[in-house]
Parts: C-alpha cells; sequence; structure tokens
C-alpha cells in the first residue's frame, strides 16, 4: 500500500518526505532546504520524479505553495462533517494514517490534491511567474461562440500544459506500481484534472462605438477553485466502491447494484473508517472537542456530530464589527461590539 501520492511531495517552502517503519513512504514534511538538496532527498519519489524535480525547480516551488489552497479547500468543503480533512502536524504524514485505508475520503484527497497541482501551475504560467510555460500558445487567430465571431487575444490559461505535467509528475509512481490502489490513486488523480478543466470559461472584452461590441477580444480562463471544490464533492456523494477487474487493467462496480464508474466519477476500494472513534491504526480523530450545532438537524448537528455522545456548552466572549458606517469619501468606521455566546463541543470517548 502507497501513501506517497506518485510524488505530490512538495514544499510550501520546500517539502521534503521520510519514510516510515510501516509504510513505503509518507506524504509531505515542511522543511527549509534547498531545491537541490530537496529532489535528492526525498525517499520513494521513482527516477521520472526526481528528474522533473531537478530539471524544473521553480514549477516544484509554485506547486508547493499551492499546497495550502487545495489544502484549504478540502478543509472547507467538509468542515461541518465528522470528517474534516484534518491534518497532523506533527506527523510525517500530513494525513496520519488515514491513507492506508483505500476509503473515499483518501479518494477526494488525491482527486482535490492533482486539481490543486493543475490549478496553481496553470495560474502560475499565466502570471509569467515560470520561464517553462506561459499563456496558451494556441489561441490566437480568430473563432467564434453561440454568440458569433470574435478574436483571440488576452492570457488564456494554459491548462493543457498543467495537465500534461502533472499527469507526468503525479502519476509517475502510481504508472509503475499498477496494483489496486495505484490504479484507483491514477483514477482519481485524472478526475481532478478533468474538474480543472470543466470548468474553463470565455471571457471577452467588446470594442466598438459606444460599447457596440461589434468585436471581441476574448480568452479561456480557469474558473474559481471554488467550483472545482464543489464538483469533486458532490463526486465524493456519489463516489463508487469498486474491484478491480479480473485483467488487473482497469475496474468493475463492488456490487451488482452499483454504477459502472465513469472517467469522472471518485472511486474507492474500502468502507471508512468510524470517523466518531479516535483510533490511531485507522487514522481516525474523532469528532472530541468539535464544535457542533445545537439547533441543527443535519450532519454538523451536535446529534450527528457528537454520535450520541453528548456535548459541553461553555460561554465565550466574542467581538464583531457593528454600526458600521460609510465615511465620505473612502472609508468605513465600525464599533466594536461585544456579545457573550454559547458555544458546543462534543464529548470525548469515555
Amino acid at each position: 500500500m502507497h501513501l506517497l501520492p506518485s510524488g505530490i511531495c512538495f514544499y510550501l517552502s520546500v517539502a521534503i518526505c521520510w519514510l516510515t517503519a510501516e509504510i513505503d513512504a509518507s506524504w509531505w514534511y515542511m522543511g527549509t532546504l534547498g531545491s537541490q538538496v530537496m529532489c535528492d532527498n526525498i525517499p520513494g519519489l521513482v527516477n521520472k520524479q526526481r528528474q522533473l524535480c531537478r530539471q524544473y525547480p521553480k514549477v516544484m516551488q509554485a506547486i508547493g505553495a499551492g499546497m495550502k489552497d487545495w489544502i484549504s479547500e478540502c478543509q472547507y468543503q467538509f468542515r461541518n462533517h465528522r470528517w474534516n480533512c484534518n491534518t497532523t502536524a506533527r506527523d510525517h504524514n500530513l494525513f496520519g494514517r488515514l491513507l492506508i485505508r483505500s476509503s473515499r475520503e483518501v479518494a477526494f484527497v488525491y482527486a482535490i490534491s492533482s486539481a490543486g497541482v493543475v490549478y496553481t501551475l496553470a495560474q502560475a504560467c499565466s502570471q509569467g511567474e515560470l520561464d517553462s510555460c506561459s499563456c496558451d500558445p494556441t489561441k490566437k487567430g480568430s473563432s467564434q461562440d453561440a454568440k458569433g465571431s470574435f478574436n483571440w487575444g488576452g492570457c488564456s490559461d494554459h491548462v493543457e500544459h498543467a495537465i500534461r505535467f502533472s499527469q507526468a509528475f503525479v502519476d509517475a509512481k502510481e504508472r509503475k506500481e499498477r496494483d489496486a490502489r495505484a490504479l484507483m490513486n491514477l483514477h482519481n488523480n485524472r478526475a481532478g484534472r478533468k474538474a480543472v478543466k470543466r470548468f474553463m470559461t470565455l471571457e471577452c472584452k467588446c470594442h466598438g462605438v459606444s460599447g457596440s461590441c461589434s468585436v471581441r477580444t476574448c480568452w479561456l480562463a480557469m474558473a474559481d477553485f471554488r467550483r472545482t471544490g464543489d464538483h469533486l464533492r458532490k463526486r465524493y456523494n456519489g463516489a463508487v466502491q469498486v474491484a478491480v477487474n479480473q485483467y488487473g487493467t482497469g475496474f468493475t462496480a463492488a456490487h451488482t447494484h452499483f454504477k459502472r464508474p465513469s472517467k469522472n466519477d471518485l472511486v474507492y476500494l474500502e468502507d471508512s473508517p468510524d470517523y466518531c472513534i479516535r483510533d490511531h491504526e485507522s487514522g481516525s480523530m474523532g469528532t472530541g472537542g468539535r464544535v457542533c450545532n445545537r439547533t441543527s438537524r443535519g450532519v454538523d448537528g451536535c446529534e450527528v456530530m457528537c454520535c450520541g455522545r453528548g456535548y459541553d456548552t461553555s460561554r465565550v466572549s466574542r467581538t464583531t464589527k457593528c454600526e458600521c458606517k460609510f465615511q465620505w469619501c473612502c472609508a468605513v468606521h465600525c464599533r466594536d461590539c461585544h456579545q457573550q455566546v454559547d458555544v458546543h463541543t462534543c464529548k470525548g470517548q469515555t
């Protein structure tokens, strides 16, 4: 079972991975080494990944800096659920032992991280931060859409380049292994990449007398990453449990009443652990101490979040901005308002 997602092992300034006794390689361990040293010392990288790391250190830096964005998106999508995409800073493995099990949560992590690589890299290309890429060079000349003809201009996000680089680097290790977990990771990596491309939009600027828009200049731009996160969250909800087919080349549905997964679906091999209970072996952090909503009947409600264990209530003081007034021309002045509020937190295991 391999926990390193095919070399998505980057750094915010620089990330370095280490071997552990039980597993092949872990996720991210934040360090401050130089890029050349980093590339030579990450255990678990296959030769292709190490070569790309050495050849494109600025790309590694850009992708590493973008880690916080897809992690934040993962945590936003699951902020009110028992599993909340929590990370374990004290562990060499960013998501702890959660990754040992091939669950639907792990499927989402691989998909959102792969999508994050594409998004960050395409953005860095468009903003001129990298020597190896820029705007999409194929978007030139004229074209047309439902509104008529237009001229390509501006800077189209070079998503195809980002997808190719992500596929070459991120997938390299999985393509070498080709076991059931590797096939699962490859599928979910691809679903994440496709999700970014899915929400490319045509943006245009009008030219002409009195804004008549007789001439348009257009470019392709990525949508906000939130749309990708929302889409992958829906795919998580409808994720398909699968088994490897008899040829070892793809998947069949694990149960006869399940649909066969499409390329856009997320797939998983094993049931999720019980996230109610703190369990080191499964990587579950439990829900003890989590804030819950006493009046909600949804997944964020205390009854569901606390798994029937009950909750504690404490009164805390909060300061918010209130009575805000706009001051001509360019300022807003507010008062600090203090209020006492009740905070409900789930009881731990007894």
